[in-house]
């Protein structure tokens, strides 16, 4: 690994530990009765329904347990800058795009059950994942099938799920008039990281400086996704 690849990375027990947690967090806020009675509202979000986007916000972490249960992938591996530079394909997209379209329809793929069913698959998933992800080996790659022939290191793809719990955690209650989650540093920190490095990514080092130290030249946004 080159060294402007190394400050993309968290790895190992920390970020394990900070996805668990945060998934759990993010379960108790689905479980929320406000959540159960907006359920078919549209959410805080241009064309998602609040069940569209709890689908969506939990889809991966269903299918988790199933792909760390399959044999270990062959397909090569690349660095979650590469993934996040060169291989997503949503991350440039509007809401009007095709992928975003996609997106929004496996989230509501995901929660056509109802509220209670996709919370039991939730409980369930996060149970299983408490005992899987912490006895995954280290460089354990991750292969989602409808991504590409490539994988992901676990530990990368489980910053990419902290950084969308926590980002869509505060989304869902936004959609259904709750406060904003309130996560501990050691959660928030490396999705402030992320979201930092791809807003440079997006906008450029100085738009990024001057939209967190200079209100007086500050670009209107600064947004990472």
């Amino acid at each position: 690994m080159t060294v402007t690849e190394e400050p993309w990375n968290w790895r190992g027990g920390r970020v394990r530990a900070a996805f668990l947690e945060a998934a759990g967090h993010v379960a108790d806020l689905l479980a929320e009765p406000a959540v159960a009675h907006a359920w078919n509202d549209p959410s805080a979000l241009k064309d998602f329904s609040v069940r569209g986007l709890a689908g969506h916000t939990f889809r991966q972490e269903l299918e988790l347990p199933g792909l760390l249960a399959r044999p270990v992938p062959t397909e090569p591996v690349v660095s979650l800058r590469e993934y996040y530079l060169e291989r997503v394909v949503w991350l440039d997209a509007g809401p009007d795009a095709a992928v975003s379209a996609r997106i929004r329809r496996s989230g509501e793929d995901t929660a056509a059950d109802g509220h209670a069913a996709l919370l039991a698959r939730v409980r369930e998933a996060v149970g299983k994942l408490r005992t899987v992800v912490p006895e995954a080996p280290a460089g354990r790659p991750v292969h989602v099938p409808t991504w590409g022939e490539w994988s992901l290191d676990l530990d990368d793809f489980l910053l990419t799920r902290l950084m969308e719990l926590v980002v869509h955690a505060d989304d869902l209650a936004c959609s259904v008039g709750l406060p904003a989650p309130e996560f501990p540093e050691h959660l928030t920190a490396p999705v402030v990281d992320l979201l930092a490095r791809l807003a440079v990514r997006r906008h450029g080092p100085a738009d990024v400086i001057r939209g967190l130290a200079r209100v007086e030249r500050a670009p209107a946004s600064i947004a990472g996704i």
